[in-house]
């Protein structure tokens, strides 16, 4: 019988409505303050939120490194879920191998993100079709921590907005 490696899978409270955690998914305008991981900055190139839509971005450190990513919008449900698929591409947005940019990475994964409402805050649920010991060791989970808590800062900015 084989085992499926686990993926990565990550809960978070947030001190917040579920429609604001929400809608610091959906626009450039709040995603460019936490979509990057601790002192990294992303800039989104294209956001079309809707499914079928682009969300193109690079995410680099202060050192110049990093990559630019395509998500392709599969599914969103207001306030409820949203599914995209994830890869590397080139700047022009042309999908590129996953092994020019992370060994072994996937050329695509599928990231799923669930805001489940709970006595006026929100549970978010992050799920990403990749090995969670991988994403480990590569970064990209610790990644998805920090991007969380910088999510947790601007979705308190929301609430007080």
């Amino acid at each position: 019988m084989e085992s499926k490696e686990k993926e990565v899978n990550i809960v978070r409270m947030f001190d917040a409505p579920r429609e604001l955690v929400f809608k610091a998914w959906t626009s450039a305008e709040y995603l460019k303050n936490w979509y990057a991981p601790g002192s990294c900055e992303v800039t989104i190139y294209k956001l079309e939120f809707e499914p079928g839509g682009i969300f193109q971005h690079e995410i680099r450190n202060a050192a110049g490194e990093g990559c630019t990513c395509k998500a392709v919008y599969k599914e969103i449900v207001e306030n409820e879920k949203i599914v995209y698929t994830l890869g590397f591409c080139d700047e022009n947005g042309n999908s590129i191998s996953a092994s020019t940019i992370q060994r072994d990475w996937p050329d695509e994964t599928t990231v799923t993100v669930t805001f489940e409402e709970i006595d006026g805050k929100t549970k978010l649920t992050l799920h990403q079709t990749v090995s969670e010991e991988w994403a480990k060791k590569t970064g990209a989970y610790p990644s998805w921590l920090e991007m969380l808590d910088r999510l947790e800062k601007e979705s308190l900015k929301l609430v007080n907005a």
